[in-house]
């Protein structure tokens, strides 16, 4: 016979326990980042977006999903059934299906962990070390004339980043390193490629480039060696590794990084041959106008020094002097033709004088001079004049001869 129990036993609802479990699961910090091994399969893509896919292994299985935005970032993963990856994320609970599922936001190529235990070491050390600093990276110049490229000869980065550069900056010289970019020889082919553009070819900016690839393939970007060597080109360093969601140390010790290859080559010639055109015809606007100003500047100032001359000019100097000779030959012909006449009066005047004091003068008036005929003596006296003396009688007109008779 069954008794009821004395004590009420906890009735759950399917909704209350589910929750109840979802919170238990989301509250353990260890289930909230965590990382899980598993082989791909039932993968489905819907319209949506989203991901849906399961990892499983040997003796379980898990559901995972990838929202909308996680998954155009992963995009340049290769998803597919039966592909052994690693996903991060975190752990919880599908109410409506009662489940629990794996919200993932990060996939890798399983094996990849160490590497990228290795990865995150490397990056910590040279991070110390100051090599990734903001304020040591140099500014990328506007018009690169020469512009060196370390990648495979044989890679469609290459491709990309000279149809790329051929169409933006078509003046700018291009100068290929060619070099492995994966396998054990790339790391020492990229520094030795490196040294040689720096060494021999002094370019302007350097591009170090090379399409994707999963973290074994990227790693040679990752080596210490590749890594320092780009930290300490001459030349400023554009890196482009892999899709935009690839981060090599390559990428943080350069002195920009671009998403892709051929973003890089753009970010080169961030000012291309159709911008410099334009500048080139503004700037030739604006020389015109400003040769205008300068010419006008001039001419006026050639007016004032042509206006200086002018009043020094020997010309305005001989036109003045010829005019105070004119002035000068005026006043001294009026002076003299003044000095002329006071001369005519003087002279008038002395001749009135000697007029008046001619002894023919004082004849006309009916004197007469009287001098001894022999020795011309004028008689002034009669007692000079002795009877039986022959004198001579000077009159106003003509002489005459007379002898004294008598003296008294």
């Amino acid at each position: 016979m069954n008794q009821p129990s004395l004590f009420q036993v906890r009735r759950w609802s399917v909704t209350e326990l589910t929750r109840h479990l979802r919170r238990i699961l989301e509250s353990d910090e260890s289930l909230q980042d965590a990382w899980v091994q598993g082989e791909i399969s039932n993968l489905s893509r819907p319209s949506s977006g989203h991901v849906y896919f399961t990892l499983k292994d040997s003796g379980a299985a898990l559901k995972c999903v990838i929202w909308k935005g996680d998954a155009a970032r992963l995009r340049g993963i290769p998803m597919q059934d039966g592909l052994s990856i690693e996903a991060h994320g975190k752990i919880g609970v599908y109410e409506p299906g009662g489940q629990y599922q794996l919200y993932v936001d990060t996939v890798r190529p399983a094996g990849e962990g160490a590497l990228y235990a290795e990865y995150l070491r490397l990056k910590s050390v040279l991070e110390a070390e100051g090599l990734f600093a903001s304020e040591r990276k140099r500014q990328i110049p506007q018009f690169p004339r020469k512009i060196g490229i370390l990648t495979s000869p044989t890679g469609a980065a290459l491709r990309d980043m000279l149809n790329t550069l051929r169409r933006r900056m078509p003046l700018a010289e291009v100068i290929l390193a060619p070099s492995a970019v994966q396998g054990e020889a790339a790391p020492l082919e990229l520094v030795a490629g490196l040294q040689k553009l720096n060494d021999l070819f002094q370019p302007d900016v350097i591009l170090v480039a090379r399409g994707g690839g999963s973290i074994e393939d990227l790693w040679a970007f990752n080596d210490e060696r590749v890594v320092r060597a780009v930290a300490g080109s001459a030349a400023p360093v554009i890196c482009g590794v892999g899709h935009e969601t690839d981060f090599t140390l390559s990428d943080f010790a350069a002195d920009l990084r671009a998403p892709t290859p051929t973003t890089a080559a753009e970010l080169a010639t961030a000012i291309s041959i159709n911008d410099l055109a334009g500048y080139i015809h503004n700037a030739a606007g604006q020389l015109g106008n400003t040769m205008l100003a300068i010419l006008d500047e001039k001419a006026n100032a050639l007016e004032q020094v042509n206006a200086r001359m002018r009043y020094v000019s020997p010309t305005r100097r001989l036109v003045t002097e010829r005019q105070r000779v004119d002035e000068a030959e005026r006043r001294m012909a009026r002076a003299l033709e003044g000095r002329l006449k006071l001369d005519q009066a003087h002279l008038k005047g002395l001749a009135q004088q000697l007029e008046s004091l001619n002894p023919l003068a004082i004849l006309r008036r009916g004197y007469a001079v009287v001098t001894l005929a022999g020795s011309g003596k004028v008689v002034l006296t009669a007692s000079q004049a002795e009877a039986g003396s022959d004198l001579r009688v000077r009159l106003s007109e003509g002489e005459i001869k007379a002898r004294v008779t008598e003296s008294g």
